[in-house]
């Protein structure tokens, strides 16, 4: 696979906790595939004192020390709304990339997903990586197996082109999904056997033909056939649901989604399908605003 994106510069805000050291891993990963810039960022409630400073200094020589990455890492300590300055951060920088580590897993707090990661995924300058306490050490961090899913729209189109970078800075499987969403819910099918003779031979042809339809046109976009560590799959079902259990089934090491529009609802909402993958995925999840 060609590589045909760029991330220059990647901003990475820490809160000390153990999320976001698993993010700044993260970062310093991606950075070493595109040999860019990092900036570690914490934002204090108050004027920053010389501790501060001492601790984020710290909390970013640990990690380059871990990582053993070439590279270069800065710091950047300011005051104000966490949501807010880490918007201006990256604008000034600029930053090409944003990674966060997600916090909580299950119930309540995987619901609400965070304040602050909410607001940055809605109005986010550049890319979001959302890394997720799960997603392990850098060890575990090889992204072998990506995955994006793909609608057809502008967005996802772009994402798409994302996730042929990152798969081939990683040297990774890519797996391309579309999910074909139906009046009922799936999986698993109807019941084609409870259904009159015409009514069920005429649903099985519209499946076929859709399903046909959408594998032809999903290997067009994502030029399957031409380079062997490319797959498509045309699933049923919800479309986020359907991107999790395959990354489920795949094992995936990391998803790429596009979110169309940036203004008034979609916006406030960062796509619905995007929403629900970032708040219940086991892996990090890459966001691409259309």
């Amino acid at each position: 696979m060609t590589s045909i994106m760029r991330f220059t510069h990647i901003l990475c805000p820490t809160d000390y906790s153990e999320p976001a050291a698993t993010a700044l891993e993260c970062a310093i990963a991606v950075a070493g595939w595109y040999k860019a810039r990092v900036t570690l960022l914490h934002v204090c409630s108050g004027p920053p004192a010389e501790s501060d400073r001492v601790r984020l200094l710290r909390e970013a020589t640990t990690a380059r020390d871990m990582a053993r990455s070439p590279a270069p890492l800065d710091v950047s300590l300011v005051e104000g709304d966490p949501a807010r300055a880490i918007l201006i951060e990256a604008a000034r920088l600029p930053a090409d990339l944003l990674v966060l580590g997600t916090h909580g897993t299950s119930g309540f707090k995987r619901l609400i997903l965070g304040s602050v990661t909410e607001k940055v995924l809605r109005q986010a300058p550049a890319p979001v990586l959302t890394v997720p306490p799960s997603a392990g050490s850098q060890a575990n961090l090889a992204f072998q197996r990506v995955l994006c899913g793909v609608d057809f729209s502008a967005s996802s189109v772009s994402a798409l082109a994302y996730a042929r970078s990152l798969a081939a800075e990683a040297d990774a499987c890519l797996i391309v999904v579309h999910a074909l969403e139906w009046p009922w819910d799936e999986p698993p099918a109807p019941d084609f056997d409870e259904l009159p003779t015409a009514e069920r031979a005429a649903l099985r042809a519209f499946r076929r033909r859709r399903e046909q339809e959408a594998s032809e046109r999903l290997a067009a976009v994502a030029a399957i056939g031409n380079e062997g560590r490319i797959r498509g799959r045309v699933v049923h079902g919800k479309a986020y649901a359907a991107v999790l259990r395959v990354a489920a089934e795949e094992r995936a090491d990391l998803i790429v989604l596009g979110v169309g529009g940036r203004s008034g609802t979609e916006r406030a909402l960062f796509g619905s399908t995007t929403n629900q993958v970032v708040r219940r995925a086991t892996c990090p999840v890459l966001t691409i605003h259309g």
